[in-house]
């Protein structure tokens, strides 16, 4: 049974409307809990499981136009007004056209946001986090050589304060890619890697604006590649760790 003094706040923390402090408190909490993160674990389950069945079915061009045209009112004619109306209904579906494809992209790209916090927050409950266990990032990178489509370096860790703790394979868009855990602190950060073709919504920087995370998170491209740098650690820290690596690949 989860417990009772984290029960209400399983949702909060998935959705991330939790505070920062509460956040890392509940973080902490799931890696040490077993009936928490089994809760986490099945409804991270049931949202992807649900974003998978949303995607699997998208209706046509042709489809869309056939039920407007069974829906739309019949317009009434006349003669005098006629024109404005047809002028109007231009205007409103320009409007409305230009209106939908901002609204597609601005939440497609939310959703990326919101299914890496899922892949972070379920790598949290997970009791096995990592397929590969290594704090040597020439076990860990070779680790992945023929499991995903794309190389990618790791950076060198002396003089900082991050360890790594090792990898394990993911899936954004069902399209494999690579997931490394690392340490600051006591705090868990992940760092996702994926090809940057293989995501839908494109992403820009001058367009990424990941807001309402109860979650740290850096993104950006280099090399044909997509990085997401996502913890509960301060930004200052997730920002480091985001320069490691920008380091190392170029």
């Amino acid at each position: 049974m989860v417990c009772e003094s984290w029960e209400a706040n399983v949702g909060a923390y998935l959705d991330g409307e939790l505070p920062e402090e509460e956040t890392r408190s509940f973080g902490t909490h799931v890696r040490s809990c077993r009936s928490c993160a089994g809760n986490v674990l099945a409804r991270v389950q049931t949202k992807r499981a649900i974003q998978l069945a949303g995607r699997r079915f998208t209706p046509s061009a042709d489809l869309r136009k056939r039920v407007q045209q069974r829906i739309a009112p019949k317009p009434k004619r006349s003669h005098g007004l006629g024109w404005m109306f047809a002028a109007a209904t231009v205007v409103i579906l320009t409007v409305g056209a230009l209106s939908s494809t901002y609204v597609g992209v601005r939440s497609g790209r939310d959703q990326v946001f919101s299914e890496i916090t899922d892949l972070h927050v379920a790598s949290l409950a997970s009791s096995s986090p990592v397929d590969v266990v290594s704090a040597d990032r020439h076990t860990v990178k070779p680790w992945f050589q023929g499991k995903i489509p794309f190389a990618f370096k790791l950076p060198d860790l002396k003089n900082s304060e991050f360890s790594l703790l090792g990898g394990r394979m993911t899936y954004l868009h069902q399209m494999p890619g690579a997931h490394l855990i690392y340490d600051v602190r006591k705090h868990h950060l992940s760092v996702f890697v994926f090809q940057e073709n293989s995501l839908r919504p494109k992403l820009h920087e001058n367009s990424l604006s990941p807001k309402n995370l109860s979650f740290s998170v850096e993104t950006w491209s280099q090399g044909g590649l997509r990085y997401f740098v996502i913890g509960d650690a301060n930004a200052a820290d997730i920002n480091n760790l985001a320069e490691l690596f920008k380091t190392s690949a170029s």
